[in-house]
């Protein structure tokens, strides 16, 4: 039984693809079970996304109407009440919204439009949770400074290894450890195609795999060439280890031109190949890289196949610390966005019971 204060909060998403979904899914199916653990209480009253449209009702949607229309047409302008047709920024600014859900695509270049719509949900005071890693890494410490002024919270778990517990590990569970590197495997389209090759496939059959099983898209550039690894590494860098890295700053090696020779060169030497992404301090900075190795069967990264991926932290209190989960899926990522949505609503309580 729940005995905090009781505080109900109006949920915004903005993006509702398959993370918007599997966080909606979440919500629907545990809204019993939230308020009674935890006495979180909340209402969707918006959704906007680019391509399923938008649609706003300030006393709450139904979230299972929602999904199911969704499921059925691919948009939410059947949806038989509320006001339809506003931007995203619009329904920002207009809506009566505690927390914003920003869960549109990523953009490593520009950060946008995810940039944008955290800057205004931020600055209007309105919390924000997000699996977007653009917006965070390009502009984590200025994003942090808006949220720091207006005090809101900016929660972004789900950027580096979707559900699997990460930044909120290095941030609060580790707080007043001094982390001094972190290396692991952060890219489960990269990590299931190299498992597959060890299975004798070549780098096209692999590739294939992964797309007719979800975990590579049509065009898997952002992921074969490491680009989504360096997003993530950026971001642990800065905000795990305090670093000022850009993207751009990020030394890069993808998978596309390996081959099997290779795989079976590194099994006879007893030794596996992974794309590793690292951060590390080195003369006082923080520098970072994403790189193919070939590591030794006593590095327990040689045994995080498949789907899985996996963070291994350095640190001076602990030693070594070692997450390892999936790192990608709807209802994953969407666990992380409850997650930082459930460390939101347990604050606020606490800040709300000293005054």
């Amino acid at each position: 039984m729940w005995c905090g204060v009781e505080m109900k909060f109006n949920i915004v998403f903005i993006g509702f693809g398959t993370v918007g979904q599997g966080f909606a899914q979440i919500l629907a199916e545990k809204r019993r079970f939230l308020k009674e653990k935890f006495g979180f209480e909340y209402d969707v009253v918006a959704i906007s996304d680019i391509r399923k449209g938008s649609v706003l009702q300030e006393n709450g949607l139904d979230l299972l109407k929602i999904l199911d229309l969704t499921k059925k047409t691919g948009t939410v302008l059947g949806y038989e009440l509320g006001q339809k047709g506003l931007s995203s920024l619009e329904t920002i600014e207009q809506s009566n919204a505690d927390i914003i859900v920003e869960v549109t695509w990523t953009n490593l270049k520009t950060g946008e439009p995810g940039l944008t719509h955290i800057k205004k949900s931020l600055a209007t005071c309105k919390h924000v949770v997000t699996t977007n890693k653009g917006p965070i890494a390009i502009a984590y410490h200025e994003l942090k400074r808006i949220a720091e002024k207006h005090d809101v919270f900016l929660r972004f778990e789900g950027t580096v290894l979707s559900g699997t517990p990460t930044l909120n590990l290095t941030i609060e569970d580790l707080a007043g450890t001094r982390i001094s590197s972190v290396k692991g495997i952060v890219n489960t389209t990269t990590n299931f195609i190299l498992t597959e090759m060890e299975r004798g496939k070549s780098y096209e059959e692999a590739l294939k795999e992964a797309q007719r099983l979800g975990y590579a898209e049509s065009d898997p550039t952002i992921d074969v060439e490491g680009w989504d690894a360096v997003g993530k590494v950026t971001i642990l860098a800065n905000a795990s280890m305090e670093g000022n890295i850009k993207v751009r700053d990020v030394e890069r090696t993808g998978i596309t031109g390996i081959t099997v020779a290779d795989i079976e060169k590194a099994h006879r030497e007893e030794k596996k190949i992974k794309l590793l992404a690292e951060a590390w301090r080195e003369n006082g900075k923080v520098m970072a890289k994403v790189s193919l190795q070939s590591i030794p069967l006593t590095d327990i990264l040689a045994y995080i196949d498949g789907n899985m991926n996996a963070l291994k932290m350095n640190t001076d209190v602990l030693g070594d610390v070692l997450v390892a989960g999936p790192g990608a899926g709807g209802i994953e990522a969407g666990y992380a966005l409850l997650s930082d949505t459930l460390a939101i609503n347990r604050y606020s309580s606490l800040l709300a019971r000293k005054e």
